[in-house]
């Protein structure tokens, strides 16, 4: 019974270390092409920590220059849409403002000729002057936000280019099968390669 226990306890121990030198050839083989891989590895670019400014710079003198010089070409686009937008309703209302107060100076200085004449009174003229008045000024709001978000993105997209996203920091889903119980093992492991 006892040369059963000493022989089974032996060839547990002959087992578990020839398992670990396995492991330790393995793990020999791994550094040797985690070495390998890091030498012919394509050097990153460097951080650049002008990029960011210059592309604030570039969307602040010309809108749209920046996302350019980001390489976002998609949303020139967008930027010159949403200033023209903000440009052609300050034209609309402006010229609509200036059509009320034309009309209501020449009522005052006595001429009934004018467009709205027995459509509007004098009091709707003033309403129509300051709610067009209002609505310009909204409208050099918005085309001012669009020209600020305009910066703010080639800026901030910059710094996301930058932005470090290689393999030598990654989450990945881990799979390890258990030779012993015969039972798998799941889960997220974090790589970190220095």
């Amino acid at each position: 019974m006892k040369t059963n226990f000493l022989i089974t306890g032996l060839l547990c121990c002959f087992l578990h270390l020839s398992q670990g030198f396995s492991q330790e050839k393995e793990n020999a083989q791994d550094k040797e092409e985690l070495t390998e891989a890091m030498t012919t590895e394509q050097p990153q670019d460097e951080y650049n920590p002008l990029t960011p400014p210059k592309a604030a710079f570039y969307s602040a003198v010309l809108p749209g220059l920046g996302q350019a010089y980001n390489h976002s070409y998609w949303k020139i686009p967008i930027v010159y849409g949403g200033i023209g937008t903000g440009i052609y309703f300050y034209i609309r209302n402006d010229r609509e403002f200036q059509s009320y107060r034309t009309a209501y100076k020449r009522r005052l200085a006595g001429f009934e000729d004018d467009q709205y004449q027995g459509k509007i009174s004098d009091d709707g003229l003033v309403r129509a002057q300051k709610l067009f008045r209002k609505n310009k000024e909204i409208s050099i709001f918005v085309t001012l936000l669009i020209y600020v978000l305009n910066i703010v993105d080639a800026n901030v997209e910059a710094h996301l280019r930058q932005f470090n996203v290689s393999d030598n920091l990654a989450l990945k889903p881990d799979y390890q099968f258990d030779e012993l119980t015969g039972k798998s093992n799941y889960g997220l492991s974090l790589h970190l390669k220095l």
